[in-house]
């Protein structure tokens, strides 16, 4: 049960964080250096990709809601009892946050199979509004008042930070497939510019997020359950680190390796979604509060 859970919570962050990141990336930062792209063949696989995304999205959250009931309750009988299932959503937090989620989930995969090809910024909104309502079911919902609120927002500042660079890296992926619709080297320096805000961003909103959690720096024991987790998820993102420099370099060569990036930026992707099952994991793990 806690099992399907992590899974469920991986699959959904993963989808969800890349829905937002790869729209903020087209319609918000490079949206005049995407024109000749917007026009290719390689835009409209992408467009299929999205609408399967937001499938994926709403499937796994509603995976998520039965196996939130079905642990709550201790059967996995639960996960389909509509009782079960109503008192989940209509006497707990997390179920009056998820109605909402499951509305907006819904109205953004009707909105990319209607094709809103013309209005980009109204998808990307709803994505936006979706992702936002990921924050208060996580830790921050164990307090409440201002220190909730205030927690809840923090983890709202990280998961825009984190959604922009892990759908940026989906973003750079495909550009890289098609080489010749944009101007990687222009891309790939802007990209990395913006990386230092977003990384910056995500270790502070990151370190908050464990000290108001912990009572501490470092959660105790270091090397142990939630600790143990969280160091796992730092080194993946540290290895992130090094090949988003390592692509930087690349990029400001003389010649392109074009197969050489192609080969980082998937090794960072891979990396990234390995610190994404290890953010799943840590969601269903006390922090050990001190």
């Amino acid at each position: 049960m806690q099992e399907g859970l992590i899974l469920c919570r991986f699959v959904h962050f993963g989808a969800v964080l890349l829905l937002f990141g790869t729209g903020v990336f087209r319609h918000i930062l490079f949206t005049s250096a995407l024109q000749a792209f917007e026009g290719s063949p390689t835009r409209l696989r992408l467009d299929r990709v999205l609408v399967w995304l937001n499938g994926v999205a709403l499937c796994s959250a509603l995976g998520w809601l039965l196996l939130t009931a079905a642990n709550m309750a201790g059967d996995w009988q639960d996960a389909v009892d509509p009782p079960t299932i109503a008192l989940v959503l209509g006497h707990t937090f997390f179920g009056h946050v998820w109605i909402v989620h499951l509305v907006l989930n819904a109205l953004a995969l009707l909105g990319a199979l209607c094709g809103w090809r013309t209005a980009p910024r109204r998808l990307l909104l709803l994505n936006t509004l979706l992702l936002l309502t990921l924050a208060p079911v996580g830790h921050g919902a164990m307090f409440d008042g201002i220190r909730g609120q205030l927690l809840i927002f923090n983890q709202m500042l990280h998961l825009i930070g984190v959604s922009t660079w892990l759908g940026g890296l989906l973003m750079l992926a495909i550009l890289l497939v098609d080489a010749a619709s944009v101007d990687l080297r222009g891309v790939l320096s802007r990209f990395s510019g913006i990386g230092y805000g977003l990384v910056a961003l995500i270790i502070v909103t990151g370190m908050i997020n464990v000290r108001a959690l912990s009572g501490a720096i470092w959660p105790q024991p270091a090397l142990s359950g939630f600790g143990l987790v969280l160091a796992v998820k730092v080194a993946l993102v540290l290895c992130m680190l090094v090949l988003a420099g390592v692509n930087r370099g690349l990029a400001r060569a003389q010649v392109l390796q074009v197969i050489v990036l192609r080969l980082s930026v998937l090794l960072e992707c891979l990396f990234g979604a390995a610190a994404l099952a290890a953010v799943a994991l840590l969601g269903t793990l006390p922090p050990l509060l001190g």
